[in-house]
């Protein structure tokens, strides 16, 4: 249950309209954004002429750094400029937003949404108004653009002029956007490791969400969209940034098979995405941030009993042919129980199984008290993937009969794959899909996808989405085993940041390309990841003849989360974090470079007073082996962990009974 509470604050205000420059400021005060209507022509590649620009502070009054600098806000449709020629109408008077709400996962239960909100009021030089909605978080900002109005003819944007000034001196780990291919956009491009702002995207197609940097001071940023509805698309930067000013560009017509448009259109009123920025004096700040989720709707769906996050248990990566295989699915049925996991998921082309069929996968589930998550072909015309089933959810009669009908089977969420674009049309179809999936009580898992902007709030039947460069590259790319190290050591402060990434993690045997992570390093994954589905990838023999300690551990690990802690870390070489369930804290962390590495962890503020069982689980001699010990600790205290090169640990901290 939410309450939401709002108060105005006038002071100031007049003085700062008159001069055509407004600021909000974040509740704790350590963060402001500023925008004004003025001529910064001659600066950066600005034009000539009065238009918007925002800035971002971070730091207490006084001491206050530039994170985003003088940076383009503005908008051009079809027949109307919102760009030049702005004239400033009114604001209103600034409201404490203050809402509390519940997830069924995520990165916390109880999340705490609480910013100073800013509406500006312009009219074009037709006379047509354009609003931009303005919030200050304690760890960032967002904001967004609204035209009011109702009904009449659709209308296009054609420019959307949004632009971040990153500073000269800032180092930054973003990723290249996809080109489009069979299988592509899906956000599965290599993070850069630390660049300098300005470079160009290697293959031109501009960078995606989220871009991660810090300043030359030491502040960070995460940069990003969030409640993306069906009215828009999904955007990223260009290619080229002038003078370190990089700018929103729209999906490549190429995406989604060539269907769809590429600019987005939707009719008054229309409310656009919000424009987040994380910022923080640490990693913490975009670690433990819910910034995505507190712009996000509301959830719309009332009952949520029936959401159950759990881990599952998945042959394919193991054996791609094996959801064709009704006896192979069995199997992992059983390797789902025995170590108590939740679900099974029976992958591509499982219509075409042979040695048993569905229905006997199903009825053995049920026996053994499992859950059964099926996949299916997202297409539709905005893909050629041959895999089955396809062609039954992008029409939405059909969509609805195809869910009915798993409905009926007892079938408990599905995994829709190769969406490969950004465009509205396909944007329309998550929509539908997460809608049309909740009123029927199944739980959805998107592959082969775009970013997480939010959804899981407004649909948290949504569970996880990939959008990532995971474990199933270990088949596919004989570069993966080199680069999964560093790119690991990366995610958490960028790509997981921002929502759930299913990324199948701890494969303890080698595939066709085989890795370089220590086993410790693997099983570190299933923690330091967040998801609402933890998708395990390997054979059911890599997990069932483990050595008690990491065995116990995976039959145990949980996927919700109280709470969530930065410990250490730098993207790049290494990563450490704490996560809450219950009264238990789990803590994990890798090693992305090729040299052993030592930290000592001191849970300090987050650990209550008392005494406690802390069992560490880490590398042993070599790569292929476990080192475990439990032993007592003290709230206060500190322990120390070793990682191998390319290593990693799991800790526990359980309250000891009195």
């Amino acid at each position: 249950m939410k309450t939401l509470i709002m108060s105005a604050v006038v002071a100031g205000f007049a003085m700062a309209a008159q001069a055509e420059n407004w600021s909000v400021t974040s509740p704790n005060g350590l963060v402001k954004i500023s925008v004004q209507l003025a001529d910064l022509g001659g600066k950066a590649d600005f034009p000539k002429g009065a238009c918007l620009y925002y800035r971002v502070e971070q730091g207490a009054e006084g001491s206050r750094a530039v994170v985003v600098g003088d940076s383009p806000l503005g908008l051009q449709l079809q027949g109307q400029d919102f760009l030049n020629g702005l004239v400033f109408v009114s604001a209103q008077p600034q409201k404490l937003i203050e809402e509390n709400y519940e997830v069924p996962h995520g990165k916390r239960h109880q999340c705490h949404n609480r910013a100073q909100h800013l509406t500006l009021a312009f009219r074009n030089a037709a006379g047509q108004p354009m609003e931009i909605d303005l919030r200050a978080y304690d760890n960032g900002v967002a904001f967004r653009y609204r035209l009011p109005g109702s009904g009449g003819a659709s209308q296009t944007v054609e420019t959307d002029a949004t632009g971040f000034a990153i500073p000269k001196d800032a180092k930054m780990w973003m990723a290249a956007s996809d080109k489009a291919t069979t299988y592509s956009p899906a956000y599965e491009v290599y993070y850069e490791n630390g660049i300098a702002p300005g470079m160009p995207s290697p293959n031109g197609l501009g960078w995606s969400f989220p871009v991660l940097f810090r300043t030359g001071e030491g502040r960070w940023a995460l940069i990003t969209e969030a409640n993306v509805g069906a009215n828009f698309c999904g955007t990223r930067l260009g290619s080229e940034a002038p003078q370190g000013v990089y700018r929103i560009a729209w999906p490549s017509a190429a995406e989604g098979n060539g269907t769809g448009a590429v600019k987005p259109t939707a009719t008054l009123p229309w409310e656009m995405p919000w424009r987040v920025i994380v910022v923080g004096s640490g990693l913490g700040d975009i670690v433990e941030s819910t910034l995505v989720t507190d712009v996000a709707d509301a959830s719309r769906i009332k009952d949520t009993s029936w959401i159950k996050p759990g881990r599952v248990a998945w042959s394919w990566w193991s054996d791609n042919p094996s959801p064709m295989d009704g006896e192979k699915q069995k199997k992992f049925v059983d390797l789902a129980a025995e170590m108590g996991w939740e679900y099974v998921l029976v992958d591509a082309n499982w219509d075409i199984m042979d040695n048993g069929n569905v229905h006997d996968v199903l009825r053995h589930a049920k026996e053994k008290g499992i859950g059964v998550l099926l996949w299916y072909n997202s297409g539709g015309p905005h893909n050629v993937v041959t895999e089955k089933p396809r062609d039954t959810l992008t029409v939405a009669p059909v969509r609805r009969y195809e869910l009915d009908m798993l409905k009926k089977w007892g079938v408990k969420g599905i995994k829709v794959d190769f969406f490969q674009s950004d465009k509205q049309n396909v944007f329309e179809e998550y929509h539908g899909l997460m809608e049309d999936a909740a009123q029927r009580h199944i739980m959805v898992n998107f592959h082969g996808c775009t970013l997480p902007r939010g959804w899981e709030r407004t649909w948290p039947n949504l569970m996880s989405m990939e959008a990532v460069r995971g474990e199933e590259c270990y088949i596919f790319d004989p570069k993966y085993p080199a680069s999964a190290p560093v790119q690991n050591t990366i995610l958490p402060f960028a790509r997981n940041a921002v929502g759930p990434m299913d990324y199948t993690p701890v494969t303890f045997s080698d595939n066709k390309n085989a890795r370089l992570t220590t086993v410790a390093h693997e099983l570190a994954l299933s923690v330091l990841f967040e998801t609402g589905w933890l998708h395990f990838a390997d054979k059911a023999e890599s997990y069932l003849n483990l050595p008690d300690a990491p065995k116990n551990f995976l039959k145990h690990v949980p996927v919700t989360w109280d709470d969530v802690r930065f410990v250490a870390g730098e993207p790049g070489r290494f990563a450490i974090i704490a996560r809450r369930n219950g009264d238990t804290w789990y803590i994990a962390g890798i090693n992305g470079t090729p040299e052993p590495r030592e930290e000592k962890i001191k849970p300090g503020a987050w650990l209550p007073a008392g005494r406690y069982e802390l069992t560490r689980i880490g590398d042993g001699t070599d790569m292929h082996s476990f080192a475990s010990d439990t032993t007592p600790f003290e709230a206060g205290g500190e322990f120390a962990v070793k990682m191998l090169p390319r290593g990693g640990f799991v800790a526990t901290i359980k309250a000891m009974k009195p």
